[in-house]
Parts: structure tokens; sequence; C-alpha cells
């Protein structure tokens, strides 16, 4: 029977994180040999970070390989045994470890915000699609792609399996919070991992940690959030993904404007007239991207050639701190000043945010609710987190907001019109923006 198949010889992947990454069932090395995760290869993990960490080259095919391996060891050594543990689970949660981020695109996130595509869409479409992925899930059971996607996508009814996945402590951070700062060189995302897996228990419609590993899911919370502040949301990979987001918005607006390429974009055709299908989608990846970057340098269009010498040879944009409650205003006059210095402020003068909530428990009603961590007493009972961590209770629902204004410094000390240059810098450097 294909579903306990096994492999003749055990399969090994040496890893930096987890030193050795498992493979023992032909379902998951199937998988791991289909087409469409073969292509998370040519997916960045980080996206444009390594423009800030040169080390961080790592691709979402090895971040998934850590989460099926952290999955995989919750599944068969911490929760084997356990009669909280429903042991059927174990493929369909191995599967969807492996599988959860098999939409993502390349830059994902910058492309969705352009292009209006959603990475978790176009996961349940791979796995339920045309696809050598759903072929494979299929030779396990008729209903088995279903399963895998709705445990992905939070729907499936045992939430005990959905919780190794995606929880506020599951496999999926616990990986990429340690493999990403192995790629940063940062040492920040460093936390006791293999004491977590040791106190997880499987109780009831969750998974839970013992009280006596309180202290290490602390660390873990907060190496989580000095990660977002410090990696995640950096300002200068921020500003790359700024620049970007506008290569394929200039891209699409000439496209609608009926602009003659001097090479026609046919990769995002289908994306530019929203008549995209899954193949389409597929046949899109970092290098296909970085190629066409390459090759608009040299566009006629001035705003397409400049941004796509930005990214290409990190030319990037500078910043500074903007408060859109009270800056709002001299958004507008900055934007008038741009206009009147010959600068386009709808590509050189962009506003970001970012935003997280390290930690939160559950607040019946609100949107985007979270299921909070649970501690295991002594004595059977279950406390929530942050009645009994004061470090935790400290960030518990506190959502930190960071605002930033993004322009072409070298532009507005170069060339003509210096006293318009000159009065926008001043307005630059004044405090707030």
């Amino acid at each position: 029977m294909y579903a306990t198949q096994k492999l003749a010889e055990e399969k090994v992947f040496k890893d930096p994180v987890h030193r050795y990454i498992y493979v023992r069932d032909q379902v998951i090395w199937d998988l791991i040999n289909s087409r469409e995760f073969q292509r998370l290869r040519r997916i960045k993990q980080l996206g444009t970070s390594y423009l800030v960490f040169h080390g961080a080259e790592h691709s979402r095919f090895s971040h998934s390989l850590g989460v099926y391996e952290i999955v995989r060891r919750i599944s068969d050594d911490i929760f084997h045994g356990r009669p909280e543990w429903d042991e059927s689970e174990r493929l369909v949660v191995l599967c969807a470890a492996l599988l959860h981020d098999l939409g993502h695109g390349p830059f994902s996130h910058s492309f969705e915000k352009v292009f209006h595509v959603d990475h978790e869409n176009f996961t349940r479409e791979i796995l339920l699609g045309d696809t050598e992925v759903n072929q494979i899930l299929t030779k396990v059971s008729g209903d088995f792609p279903k399963k895998v996607a709705e445990v992905i996508a939070k729907t499936y009814t045992n939430k005990q399996v959905v919780s190794l996945i995606s929880s506020q402590i599951d496999a999926d951070r616990m990986d990429y919070l340690q493999r990403d700062a192995y790629y940063t060189g940062v040492s920040y995302g460093h936390f006791d991992m293999e004491r977590i897996l040791r106190v997880m228990r499987p109780i009831d419609d969750q998974v839970v940690i013992k009280a006596s590993g309180m202290h290490a899911v602390e660390d873990y919370i907060m190496s989580r959030y000095q990660m977002y502040w410090q990696v995640y949301f950096h300002p200068v990979a921020r500003s790359a993904e700024v620049i970007l987001r506008k290569i394929l918005q200039r891209a699409k607006e000439l496209h609608d404007s009926g602009y003659e390429f001097k090479q026609p974009p046919t990769h995002f055709m289908a994306f530019f007239d929203r008549t995209f299908t899954l193949k389409d989608y597929l046949a899109l990846d970092e290098g296909v991207l970085m190629t066409y970057f390459q090759l608009w340098m040299d566009e006629r269009d001035p705003i397409l050639a400049d941004m796509s010498d930005r990214f290409v040879n990190r030319r990037l944009f500078q910043y500074v701190d903007f408060d859109p409650g009270k800056d709002y205003r001299k958004l507008g006059e900055l934007a008038r000043l741009f206009q009147k210095a010959g600068i386009d402020p709808d590509y050189y003068l962009v506003d970001d945010s970012t935003s997280d909530l390290p930690y939160d428990f559950y607040r019946p009603g609100e949107e985007g609710e979270r299921l909070p961590i649970h501690l295991l007493m002594p004595n059977g009972d279950i406390k929530e987190l942050s009645r009994l961590s004061q470090i935790v209770e400290a960030i518990s629902g506190k959502r930190r907001t960071d605002y930033k204004l993004y322009f072409p410094a070298e532009l507005l000390i170069d060339g003509k019109k210096k006293a318009i240059k000159q009065q926008i810098l001043e307005m630059l450097k004044e405090g707030g923006v």
C-alpha cells in the first residue's frame, strides 16, 4: 500500500540547522522530487533581504524540508505512543509540513501586492489541480489531497494536526527563525528548540507545553520579536521591496497604455491581463524575474529602466521616519514639490509601513484572533502563557507599527531646480518627515 510504503534505504539531507533531515516514506520522497516542489529551490526564503544580509540566499525548498523534519520528529518521537495522539494522522501532517509553502511565488509578497494574488490560493490549486503533487497525493487516497489542503488552510477537523503547522508556536516558525538567523548571521533567532520539543504534549484538540518549559518558550517568543524588527522588517530590505513593487507596477502601467517593449514581457502578459492560470504562475521564479529586470535596464521608458537598474545594482532609496497621523499634509506638499522638481512622486516618493503582534491570547470576536500558547501545569491544569510569564505578559496584544518614507536622495542633490530640491531636503530633514 502506497501510504505505508517505505524506501528501500533511508534518504538523508545534510542540513545546517537540524544537522540531518530523514526521509523514510516513499510518498515524501516522491513529493520532494516533484516538479512543483523542486521549483521552491528557485524561490528565496527571505525575498529581498539578501541585499542587506548577503548570506540570506537560502530557498523555500530548504525551509520546507526543515519544517517537515521538525514535524517528523514530533510525530515519530515526541508524540509517538501517546494515547492523545492519533497515529493515523502521521502522513497527512508530514505532507502538510512539507508542502505548506508550495504556492509561494518569486519575491512573493511584493509580487502578490502588485498583481493581487494570494500564495495560499496557489498552494491549494497545486494540491488539488492537475499537478505532479496532486497525482502523488491521490495515490494515497482520493480524498488525501483535500485533507492536506485543509491542514494548510487551518480548516482540518483535527486541530492538533493544524497547530503543529500553524499556531503561535509551530514547526514553521521554529524552522524559519533558526534558519533565517543562521543565513543572515544574526544571533537573535536562536532558542532552545530541543527543550521545546521535549516538553510538547498533545491534549484534547491542541498541543500544549509543560510548565517546566516556560522559559524556553519565552526565549522563543523574544527571538521571534527580535527577528521581525532586526531582519524581516529591516528598512533597507523594505527599500528594495518598494523598488521591486514599482518595477512591476511600471511594467503593468506601460503594458496597459500600449507601450511597445523592446523585449515583450511574455511571462507577465497573463498577469497584466488578469487571465493567468496555475501553469503561468508556476512558470515564474526569481531567475525569470531577474532576467526581465536586466533586460528592462535598457528599455526606452526612463522610469522602468531606472527602477530595474536600481534593483539589479542595489542603488536603493534612502528613508526617513514618517508619522501618517501628523505628517500626511506634509506628504502631499512633498509630492507637489517632487512634481515641480521633475521627479515623479508616484515612483520616487513612497510611504511604507510594517506591523507585527509578537504574541496574543484569545479575545473572542476580534478580527484575526490567535489561539494562545497553553502551559500544562503539574496538577493537570491548563493555563495561558501570559498569565504566568511576566515577559510575555509585557508584550501580549501590543502591536508595533513602523512607518518609513522612501526617496532617491541622490536625485535631490543633483542637476537642475536646486532651490526646489533644497526645499524638499529641508522638509525631509525636519523631525518626523
